[in-house]
């Protein structure tokens, strides 16, 4: 590669291409002594530190530094923070300090302590001594029960026998519960120990209080003050105006208050009292305040728009603290500046708990929670609350209310209720225990949560409500329903089928406003007792560690379950360590490409990046490591001379393996760095899941969900599926013109024919119709778009998959204002051309691909409200095309949700008819694609 071509690398990125493997470092003693050194990239700290020893024994006071191992590295690493390289093993390019920069300082005591810290930090992303440096004593007490736990846990494992530590990490493939095999003395010990730690704790603290005042006793209206706003950025001729609202999920508990209209630097809006038309008595325990500071500016004439309130910052704060005592005295909270579509009355209450932890620029509001009693407020615990409920039992309904609830228990969870219907729910919840126990959510929903007297009869009932089916419990755990106890239920529902919505379960811990929950218990001891789920939790947390508002709480989550799993840490480190490798590899080409104008400079490109992954230290890295993609998958040495990178914008990396299991075998992963995967791996865990209920209802369409994995910033890795080739391929081999190759339809049948000789080729073409129908409904319900012939693709043996889900929930590409796709899914005669064996009067075989198709859309109807769930509880994910509840009613549109099977086939029917009509439209696009895309 010419040396111009790494000139913007930095030292750590430039993999030695040019020969030069060696950087310049400057290293401080503690004797006040500056050596400068060359050292090579890949050597181990601990290398560094033995060259360096020797060196400095030729310089004055030497003598004074004593022995080697009672000094360690320091240096500013990429976040531009100090961190002590405790772990001695890692090479110099993989710790990348900031500046070539190395400080060697006195050792403290507890080495083993730091030395787990410190990998603990770098594996998770985020050093512990940031979590050290919070002055939060919510995060301080989750780390030390956290810590107790994971050490007796620990203590477990090593007195275990090597079966039960292997039925420990590995257990068979069906899950079992986490308390079912030794009741008496596994995790529900452990919880039960935890628990009474837990009050323990408490007990300590209230000895030193010893007085406090139960909620329930305090009939004061809430208030709070508006003490200061700092750094309003709102015009200086503009009013300015904040807004606060009690919520309890999505429910207003009471009107919102609102301050004086003012400008920003008056008094006037701000050391102002907002009070709620609302008790303390009848706060609930999840009421969180919600605040929104908006610039009020004068109608300008002539001016269209009516709007005349501008957004600038919000932020919201719980009630309760984590120890359920009512918060009292000043606090500042940093707001966030980028608002959601459609907030009613710009509050948002879905938004996160947590401040921005940007301050520099984040407007702050500076309020004051007032005191009601010379004693702390308390919730009152579980016990208090059940002895407080009324003994009032609801009687029985008649037949008519009878047929109007079960009208109303089997809507779909969009479906809104109004006053009367929730007055009917609530008045008749005994009935809807027994006969309709999945309609809990509704119940819920028309609970009045302003009025402590419901809230304990609730609270009594869900003591004696019927155990869910796991897939029903799911939508217990939406920001709908924020009740401590109902999550606590909820969660306790969740010992079947884990592995399958580990991703929602990750993404709902955003709605717990405290760190220690049922949730987040539940999903350490299920990871710490099964090595796979603790694989993808690892990864699912850290993949999104980067987020301001989940950060502290992911990073909390992950220290903890590495505390617990300290075997893993090295398996976890090893891929990390190769992710790293992989993007630097990819920074490299990138940077390349950017000067790369022709093709002879492209082939130096390719082999450059061979020549780097032939180098020791990526070699070390990249072998011998559990795939990211599936913990079960042993990855052997990279095949170099079958690596590429592709020819896409961000330059995905194309990399081949030797199976470790199987001699001969080779896996394929591709490895991404600036696409967001998240929106594939969720459109792959949906596909995942119909093939499952598919083959629950004995349909098997050959889906072929394979593995998509986000591991970072808009990074990841996606599986590469062996023997399988583009729909544009197969059609190009067979045309010398690329506008003709669409239009061929004989191609694909050929094709199959030449990888299927003799009669296996009756076994391909089944194959392939019943995964083109699998498919077909597929995109069909989840409104994938931009289906073009080179995101479809065929294995040798027949089956066909869709790749590439940038699109969905009917998002369709569109050019110049017209729609691009006007088909409701891909069914091209080519397709027919295949199914029916090539004979074109060939019903038969179409009818019975037909029927697959309206066989499999019923099914997928039955559990409507399944996949209705599992999308809403991404809402607060960040995905491009899931943003709010209205992208979800996609779903209950193609799914025909609210009609009866008779009317929903009948829908079904007329856009399979559609499809089948319009087919000519998607070949005229893929023509167009492959134009495109030869020129």
């Amino acid at each position: 590669m010419p040396p111009a071509m790494t000139d913007q690398l930095d030292v750590w990125s430039d993999p030695g291409l040019d020969g030069d493997d060696q950087v310049t470092v400057d290293f401080l003693l503690p004797t006040g002594i500056y050596i400068q050194m060359d050292v090579p990239r890949e050597s181990t700290i601990q290398q560094i530190k033995q060259m360096l020893w020797k060196q400095a024994q030729a310089y004055p006071l030497f003598s004074l530094l004593g022995e080697i191992d009672s000094h360690i590295f320091e240096c500013v690493n990429q976040a531009a923070v100090h961190e002590e390289l405790e772990d001695e093993s890692r090479r110099l390019c993989d710790v990348r300090p900031f500046l070539p920069v190395l400080k060697l300082i006195t050792r403290n005591c507890g080495r083993a302590e730091r030395l787990l810290d410190s990998k603990i930090g770098v594996l998770i992303g985020k050093g512990l001594h940031e979590l050290d440096a919070l002055q939060d004593q919510e995060v301080k007490d989750f780390r030390i029960k956290m810590q107790r736990i994971s050490e007796e846990k620990m203590q477990r494992v090593q007195t275990m026998s090597w079966g039960e530590w292997l039925h420990s990490c590995f257990p068979p493939q069906i899950e079992a519960g986490p308390f079912e095999d030794d009741r008496n003395e596994g995790d529900i010990k452990i919880t039960m120990h935890y628990n009474q730690s837990q009050v323990q704790t408490c007990i300590l603290r209230l000895t030193s209080v010893q007085m406090h005042t139960c909620v329930w006793e305090v009939h004061s209206l809430f208030k709070i003050i508006l003490v200061k706003g700092i750094k309003v950025n709102a015009d200086e001729t503009a009013k300015v105006q904040v807004r606060a609202g009690l919520f309890h999920g999505t429910e207003l508990l009471c009107k919102p208050a609102v301050s004086n209209e003012s400008s920003g630097r008056s008094e006037y809006v701000w050391n102002r009292t907002l009070e709620f038309e609302i008790s303390i008595c009848d706060l609930p325990r999840m009421a969180r305040l919600c605040f929104a500071i908006y610039a009020v500016m004068d109608k300008v004439k002539k001016q269209k728009s009516t709007k005349n309130h501008y957004p600038i910052a919000w932020v919201n704060t719980m009630v309760f603290d984590y120890r359920g005592q009512l918060k009292t005295g000043d606090i500042i909270l940093h707001t966030w500046s980028s608002f959601p579509d459609e907030l009613e009355e710009m509050l948002n209450p879905i938004g996160t708990i947590q401040t921005n932890p940007y301050t520099e620029n984040a407007t702050a509001l500076h309020i004051r929670f007032p005191e009601y009693s010379t004693h702390p407020v308390i919730f009152p615990p579980f016990d208090k609350v059940c002895v407080h409920k009324t003994a009032y039992r609801a009687g029985r309904g008649g037949k008519k209310f009878h047929i109007e609830l079960k009208e109303i228990m089997e809507r779909d969870p969009l479906s809104q209720l109004c006053e009367n219907e929730k007055d009917l729910i609530w008045t008749l919840r005994y009935d809807c225990r027994e006969n309709f126990p999945q309609s809990l959510p509704k119940l819920l929903l028309s609970v009045k949560w302003s009025k402590h007297e419901d809230m304990a009869q609730l609270q009594a009932l869900l003591q004696i409500w019927p155990r869910l089916h796991p897939r029903d419990a799911l939508e217990l755990l939406d920001f709908n329903y924020p009740d401590q106890y109902v999550r606590e239920y909820a969660v306790s529902c969740l010992d079947e089928e884990l592995s399958q919505y580990l991703l929602q379960l990750v993404q709902v811990l955003r709605y717990e406003p405290y760190y220690d929950c049922a949730l987040t218990r539940f999903l350490l001891e299920r990871a710490q007792t099964n090595r796979k789920i603790g694989h993808f939790l690892f990864w699912h947390l850290r993949s999104e560690i980067h987020m301001p508002a989940v950060s502290v709480q992911f990073a909390l989550i992950l220290e903890a379950y590495c505390r617990g799993c300290i075997p893993h840490i090295e398996v976890l480190k090893k891929q990390v360590e190769a992710l790293s490798k992989l993007k630097a590899v990819n920074e490299l080409i990138k940077l390349g490409t950017i000067k790369a104008k022709n093709k002879t400079k492209e082939a130096q490109l390719k082999e450059a990046m061979m020549k780097c992954l032939r180098q020791t230290g990526f070699i070390e890295t990249l072998s011998d490591l559990h795939s990211p993609l599936n913990p079960q998958v042993l990855l052997g040495g990279v095949n170099v001379e079958k690596c590429r990178y592709m020819d896409s914008k961000m330059k995905p990396l194309w990399i081949v393996y030797h199976n470790k299991l199987l001699v001969g075998d080779t896996l394929g992963i591709i490895f991404k760095n600036g696409d967001d995967l998240r929106q594939d791996m969720l459109t792959l865990q949906i596909l995942k899941l119909m093939d499952i209920l598919w083959k629950e209802a004995n349909l098997d369409l050959r889906v072929v969900p394979y593995g998509c994995l986000a591991t970072g910033d808009r990074t990841g890795l996606i599986e590469v599926v062996s023997s399988a080739d583009t729909i544009a391929n197969i059609q190009k081999n067979s045309s010398n013109m690329a506008a003709a190759a669409a239009f061929n339809k004989d191609a694909l049948l050929n094709w199959l024919k030449d990888k299927n000789p003799g009669d296996a080729l009756e076994k391909a073409i089944e194959e392939f119709t019943l995964s083109c129908a699998g498919y077909c409904v597929a995109t069909y319900v989840l409104g994938i778009g931009d289906r073009h012939s080179d995101n479809i693709m065929v294995c040798s043996t027949g089956q066909l998959f869709h790749i590439d889900f940038g699109h969905i929930l009917g998002n369709f590409k569109s050019k110049f204002g017209i729609k691009r796709e006007r088909v409701p899914f891909i069914l091209t005669h080519d397709f027919i051309h295949v199914i029916q064996q090539g004979k074109t009067g060939n019903t038969e075989k179409f009818g019975s691909f037909r029927q697959y198709c309206e066989d499999a859309y019923l099914i997928l109807r039955k559990n409507g409200n399944l996949f209705i769930t599992l999308f809403a509880l991404m809402l607060t994910a960040g995905l491009p095309e899931l943003t709010s509840v209205k992208d979800i009613q996609y779903l209950k549109d193609s799914l025909a949700l609210g009609k009866t099977d008779e009317e929903a086939l009948k829908q079904f029917r007329q856009k399979f008819d559609e499809a089948l009509r319009e087919s000519w439209t998607t070949k005229v696009n893929w023509m167009a694609h492959n134009v495109a895309h030869r020129s």
